[in-house]
């Protein structure tokens, strides 16, 4: 093991001891990542880029070529997936949303790295931990009614799930993440939110450089044609996306985006604040922001 990999391992060993490893237990009121999980991003960054490769099988679904990989460092042992690119699918978007999502302090993506795998360049994403999908929670709550069983979240939960629900919504205006579907949408046992699969994002041509994927005129609807609005956001998230300027987007995203797809990522920006403002005053401020 070289020098890198021991402290790495140290590293991660340290985090685990403390407990501080994403997944930990519950008790952080908000819908994301805690903030000792995000203290650790570093340490799972490098942990990913150095850990031995013990196992690895392809997961069988999805374009961009998935496989489940296992890795080993220091006595820890943690899963990831590691993708390729595929047509309009690349795996750089996936580094790209995580490393937009540490620019502002979204924190909902599980980190990501750039590593070769089968002689392949491609992206390594800690597998993230969790209880439920939107999905399997849909196919749940179906059952739930049917049987006149109460439906998930519990009532305690209600706010951090829906909170988590319009910050995804919010994520994805500005990602141009078209692909959101229930099951790369993960909950944990505390009903906070994290998202996967970022990997058809940014989209830069057409109407993704001048529409969000939701909102009042939002490139997507309810089947029966309803706007999907953004409903609340958080006030300092909303103040991020205002402050992004061309400098800090290229420097956080590094060679992962084109010029013309970090152009469209500000002007995303720009129509989603526009958006939320309006938002703002229809819903109330004081109901809107938190």
């Amino acid at each position: 093991m070289n020098p890198k990999t021991r402290r790495t391992g140290r590293l991660v060993l340290w985090a685990a001891a403390a407990g501080l490893v994403f997944g930990a237990a519950a008790g952080f009121a908000g819908p994301q990542y805690k903030p000792d999980e995000v203290a650790q991003r570093e340490a799972w960054e490098s942990f990913l880029q150095t850990a031995e490769i013990v196992r690895s099988e392809p997961i069988g679904e999805g374009v961009t070529n998935p496989w489940k990989i296992y890795l080993k460092a220091g006595g820890v042992e943690k899963k990831a997936a590691w993708k390729g690119t595929t047509g309009l699918q690349e795996w750089r978007f996936e580094i790209a949303a995580y490393r937009l999502d540490k620019l502002l302090g979204l924190n909902m993506l599980p980190p990501a790295v750039e590593r070769e795998f089968n002689r392949k360049r491609g992206a390594l994403i800690l597998w993230a931990d969790s209880k439920t999908s939107l999905l399997k929670l849909a196919e749940d709550n179906e059952k739930a009614r049917k049987a006149g069983r109460k439906e998930d979240p519990p009532p305690e939960f209600v706010a951090v799930y829906g909170r988590g629900k319009y910050i995804a919504r919010i994520w994805d205006c500005l990602a141009a993440n078209e692909d959101r579907t229930q099951e790369n949408i993960l909950y944990t046992d505390d009903w906070r939110t994290l998202l996967i699969d970022h990997s058809f994002a940014f989209r830069s041509e057409g109407e993704y450089a001048t529409k969000l994927i939701y909102g009042r005129n939002g490139i997507k609807k309810y089947e029966n044609g309803d706007p999907i609005l953004i409903k609340q956001a958080p006030r300092a998230l909303v103040d991020r996306i205002r402050a992004l300027d061309a400098e800090s987007l290229k420097k956080a995203v590094g060679p992962y985006l084109t010029a013309n797809e970090i152009a469209a990522v500000l002007s995303r920006a720009k129509i989603l604040v526009t958006e939320i403002e309006e938002m703002a005053k229809l819903i109330g401020e004081d109901k809107f922001y938190f």
